[in-house]
């Protein structure tokens, strides 16, 4: 059975809700035969990477760049994952208060250096979620874990 690793970073209410709109795309009934496995960033290992065939990411922009939990998880995996996870689908959504552009390029820089393949458009969003931002959010979770239906 196919794997979705939700690596996350979810300090706050409106990450939280970002969080549960993905989880809820990622697990909707129609999508079949995947399993959705959840990793707070700080306690994501190499393993479960290696586990997985296809990840999302959850992380506040902060001071213009992803958050240092998500920053420590790729500094966990990156080598040890460099050569075996290449191709394989990815999506990300972030909120920031004051623009996300730094943390896009971030995590765009080292999901390159990975291999990984953009699976869908990030979800970016400022200020309180609404309900247009909370459906995106359940859009890109239902776009990743369906691409790996099998």
């Amino acid at each position: 059975m196919p794997t979705l690793l939700i690596i996350h970073h979810t300090p706050s209410p409106f990450m939280q809700a970002m969080f549960e709109a993905v989880v809820a795309g990622a697990t909707d009934p129609e999508i079949e035969g995947v399993e959705v496995v959840r990793r707070a960033a700080l306690a994501v290992s190499s393993a479960d990477v290696l586990a997985a065939d296809g990840y999302l990411l959850g992380t506040p922009a902060n001071l213009g760049y992803m958050s240092g939990a998500l920053k420590h998880a790729f500094d966990v995996i990156y080598y040890p994952c460099l050569d075996s996870t290449r191709g394989r689908p990815f999506g990300l959504y972030l909120h920031g208060n004051e623009g996300t552009e730094g943390a896009e390029r971030g995590v765009t820089s080292i999901t390159t250096g990975l291999g990984w393949a953009k699976a869908a458009d990030y979800v970016a969003v400022s200020g309180k979620p609404g309900k247009d931002d909370l459906e995106t959010c359940w859009e890109l979770g239902a776009t990743v874990a369906a691409q790996l239906m099998a």
